[in-house]
């Protein structure tokens, strides 16, 4: 963490919010309520952690309205704590920015435009005719192809991969390994074997995009793989070839997308969730961690397939008997037509 000490009265002015108890109270760090201690500035977002903000040591607190006068301490009282905290931790913790320029040992290709104040890491290389905005930084290893576009403001960490002709928009942040425009997963069966469909379209990344680790984007067969503008993806996401994703959409880590699906605006996907192909998922969506999605959802809601775990001897009881659902099922038919035929009438 940044020792960056700052008064309570900045902050307010700074972001707004009610300041209860002095306004000159000094603070350096961000932590949690339970490792708190002086100096730092801990937040409480869920009231079942209250018992924890009566026993910390932190110098001053960020609360919610509904919690204004669950502590003595200093505090900020916020409409929303917990995002309040996160600028707060933005703005005393500030991503370090490597300098402009090309470092010696990276290649940029003849008619490739480069805007100002961007930087360009060692052993980069960057395609024919690519365009990358002003103030963008490509970390070491980074490998952007012919024709590729990055837009202003934007970060490749290192050991980034955008393959030829692939967009990303403005101040996206891109995770180390990640691979923009790989070959999507299109094949057709040829007797015995299988031949490859050249896959000619694009990935089109849109503003404010987060990318994690490891996370693979498929080009289009034919159209192209679209991002809209905030989409927020974790580590180690297989997003398939002509998928689209729309604004504000959060996805955690895991989650495999087949080709062609199509999921809605602000929806949020827990990990390990796997989304079938050529379907929709209707806006506002929530799925569950673990949760298979085989069939279009043309309503918004909270959708979950994963069987919650249990104690071993327990779960091969329950398995045992969910096996026996069908023989079940028809036992109760046939009881139930026993009762009807025997009914007075």
């Amino acid at each position: 963490m940044a020792a960056k000490r700052v008064r309570l009265r900045d902050l307010v002015e700074r972001f707004g919010g009610e300041l209860v108890g002095d306004p000159d109270t000094e603070i350096e760090r961000l932590a949690t309520l339970r490792t708190a201690g002086p100096g730092d500035l801990a937040f409480l977002a869920n009231p079942k952690y209250r018992g924890e903000l009566a026993a910390t040591r932190a110098t001053a607190v960020v609360l919610p309205v509904a919690e204004r006068d669950a502590s003595a301490l200093p505090r900020i009282v916020a409409k929303d704590s917990y995002l309040y905290f996160a600028r707060v931790l933005a703005f005393l913790n500030p991503r370090a920015r490597s300098a402009p320029g090309v470092h010696p040992s990276a290649v940029v290709s003849p008619g490739a435009r480069i805007g100002a104040g961007t930087s360009i890491g060692a052993n980069c290389f960057v395609g024919r005719d690519a365009e990358i905005g002003d103030d963008v930084e490509i970390g070491p290893g980074s490998y952007l192809g012919d024709e590729t576009v990055v837009g202003q403001g934007s970060w490749l960490a290192a050991n980034v991969t955008i393959n030829a002709r692939c967009v990303v928009g403005a101040r996206a942040i891109v995770h180390p390994g990640a691979v923009i425009g790989a070959d999507g997963f299109g094949f057709a069966r040829d007797g015995e074997r299988w031949f490859k469909i050249p896959q000619v379209g694009r990935v089109l990344i849109g503003d404010d995009v987060e990318i994690g680790a490891n996370t693979t984007i498929d080009r289009g067969a034919l159209d192209d793989t679209v991002l809209e503008d905030d989409v927020k993806l974790d580590n180690q996401i297989q997003v398939g070839h002509n998928c689209r994703i729309g604004q504000h959409t959060a996805i955690a880590g895991c989650v495999g997308i087949a080709g062609s699906a199509h999921i809605g605006r602000n929806c949020k996907i827990a990990g390990a969730a796997g989304i079938g192909g050529h379907l929709s998922i209707a806006d506002g969506t929530v799925i569950g961690a673990a949760t298979a999605i085989v069939a279009t959802i043309d309503r918004a809601g909270v959708y979950t397939g994963m069987f919650p775990a249990l104690p071993h001897r327990e779960w091969q009881k329950v398995a045992a008997r969910l096996r026996r659902l069908d023989e079940l099922a028809d036992r109760v038919r046939a009881l139930e037509r026993a009762l009807a035929q025997r009914s007075p009438g």
